[in-house]
């Protein structure tokens, strides 16, 4: 079955910088897209970032310029540079692949 684990959250200050990534497995990874999602307290899931099969990516305008979504395809990982991160950034962030969510990771950022 399709696993994803996710790792690299952490407490960073503010403009500081961490690598989110995630390890895939259970499917062809080389296929369809994968995206980053967050969930702050009290707000609903939101789409942060989705590479697609052919390296393409989208953005949500919120983190434009500050995250950037990458893919290893020979390592089944994709991964999530956050950098510039600010307090509203803080967050449990998933790891998504179409109907299927990792565990998260939890980002703080303290100001």
């Amino acid at each position: 079955q399709v696993q994803l684990v996710e790792s690299g959250g952490g407490l960073v200050q503010t403009g500081g910088s961490l690598r989110l990534s995630c390890a895939a497995s259970g499917f062809i990874f080389t296929f369809g897209a994968m995206a980053w999602y967050r969930q702050a307290p009290g707000k609903q899931r939101e789409l942060v970032a989705r590479i697609w099969s052919g390296g393409s990516t989208d953005y949500a305008d919120s983190v434009k310029g500050r995250f950037t979504i990458s893919r290893d395809n020979a390592k089944n990982t994709v991964y999530l540079q956050i950098n510039s991160l600010k307090p509203e950034d803080t967050a449990v962030y998933y790891c998504n692949y179409y109907s299927n969510w990792g565990q998260g990771t939890q980002v703080t950022v303290s100001s």
